[in-house]
């Protein structure tokens, strides 16, 4: 597809293969029209008054048990390595004490949670109890209503963890089913518990920018490359694996110019170094039949046409200062994007709320040079560092992880909080976030 021709037009008239973040569809950009932040407008007087919540402390002997299956909801919503756009959601069907039916959404476009749940109860969903991990939805997207399923079906109780923030649900699931006779409780302890089994579609939400991960790999001397730029490879090779999975939950991958013209990597996500059960592979299948957006932040547009990044199947976004019109001629999978600008360099608020709004991004990854990550920590964009550690020493003359200077008393470090921390094979991997 040749584009050669000089693009003079407005920005309306210009392909979409090279377009402002400002003429970006729904309104699009930080630049002109923020996403709009979308707090759960409901008719609060009404839940408050019919929906009940209560604490697992308050729960009496013959309920005593509902955190049991609660837990298990959420546990099924993280088997679905991801949904995006959707959330991830499970849901338990309980009779007379036994489930007897589960179910979680495995991908978008594909049944929800609790139409799974009740296509394996069949006949004995009649009078149970649903537990649902997120307020069942209330509109018609590419599937139906989930709280109309349940209420023909006929449950007798609804029991969910979060109300979903989605304007076309916020509360209205909710609605719905209590208006049809359904008991609807929420159990307010797992709120936390199963927002964060989905943490990109709230932050989208309510923030209108993705959850952004950082990976990083370093020696034991906080080193990530020799003095001449070898890399490969600090972490061994069930650690890289495991970032292959990082790679296929997130909708998108962004990197870094310098990343591309130093490395050439190809940040996508390769089926055979997942590591995964064929059980596993079969029901993500469809989640991982496609590529998550390969992102790379270009401030003059030095992307080489034959990168290997731009050669693979999956869509590429090249974010610049430069306008569109001045770009390389682009494989057919690629998409130059002009974004505001911060300093001298593409504005990364501007990034991942174009993500959200135009590419609808719930969870991202940076994979990038010490330089970028540093900018997305020290902008307060990074929600959660992943950092593989590896039993090596590089040396002082060896490459830092990250660029932070300017600290010059303890009260100026940066705090995080250590959420996980396990071995991988010979590495250690430390999940942290801001404190």
């Amino acid at each position: 597809m040749n584009f050669e021709r000089k693009l003079t037009a407005s920005p309306k008239t210009i392909p979409n293969k090279f377009r402002p973040i400002a003429s970006l569809g729904n309104g699009g950009s930080c630049l002109k029209a923020a996403f709009s932040r979308n707090p759960i407008s409901i008719k609060r007087s009404l839940i408050h008054e019919t929906m009940k919540k209560i604490r697992n402390d308050e729960l009496e002997p013959a309920i005593i048990d509902w955190p049991v299956y609660m837990r298990r909801a959420i546990d099924l919503a993280g088997n679905a390595i991801n949904t995006s756009p959707n959330p991830r959601v499970g849901c338990v069907l309980v009779k007379n004490q036994e489930i007897v039916g589960e179910g979680w959404h495995v991908a978008a476009g594909e049944a929800h949670a609790e139409v799974m749940a009740l296509r394996q109860a069949g006949d004995r969903a009649k009078s149970s109890i649903a537990f649902v991990s997120l307020e069942p939805c209330s509109h018609t997207g590419r599937t139906g209503p989930c709280s109309d399923a349940l209420i023909n079906s006929e449950v007798s109780q609804v029991v969910i963890a979060c109300i979903d923030p989605n304007p076309k649900v916020a509360g209205k699931g909710i609605e719905k089913l209590i208006a049809a006779g359904i008991h609807v409780t929420q159990l307010t302890d797992f709120d936390s518990l199963a927002r964060a089994v989905t943490p990109g579609y709230f932050k989208r939400r309510e923030q209108g920018i993705p959850y952004v991960r950082c990976k990083l790999a370093m020696s034991l001397d906080g080193r990530t490359a020799l003095a001449n730029g070898e890399s490969k490879w600090i972490s061994g090779r069930q650690s890289r694996s495991d970032v292959q999975r990082l790679r296929a939950a997130s909708s998108a991958v962004i990197t870094g110019i310098e990343t591309v013209l130093t490395d050439d990597p190809s940040l996508n996500v390769r089926i055979d170094d997942l590591n995964l059960a064929q059980e596993e592979l079969t029901r993500n299948e469809k989640a991982l039949s496609k590529q998550p957006l390969r992102v790379i932040l270009d401030s003059q547009l030095r992307t080489p046409d034959v990168a290997k990044i731009l050669a693979l199947p999956g869509e590429v976004k090249i974010f610049s200062i430069d306008p569109p019109d001045t770009a390389k001629n682009p494989a057919s999978n690629v998409e130059y994007l002009q974004a505001a600008t911060s300093g001298k360099r593409v504005s990364l608020h501007c990034v991942l709320k174009s993500l959200a709004t135009d590419f609808a991004c719930t969870e991202v990854l940076v994979e990038a040079g010490a330089t970028l990550s540093t900018a997305f920590i020290q902008a307060g964009l990074v929600d959660e560092l992943i950092v593989y550690i590896a039993p090596k020493l590089l040396g002082s003359d060896a490459r830092s992880l990250l660029n932070i200077a300017g600290i010059e008393s303890m009260s100026d470090s940066w705090d995080f909080e250590i959420t996980d921390l396990r071995q991988i094979d010979r590495d250690i991997r430390v999940v942290l976030k801001p404190a």
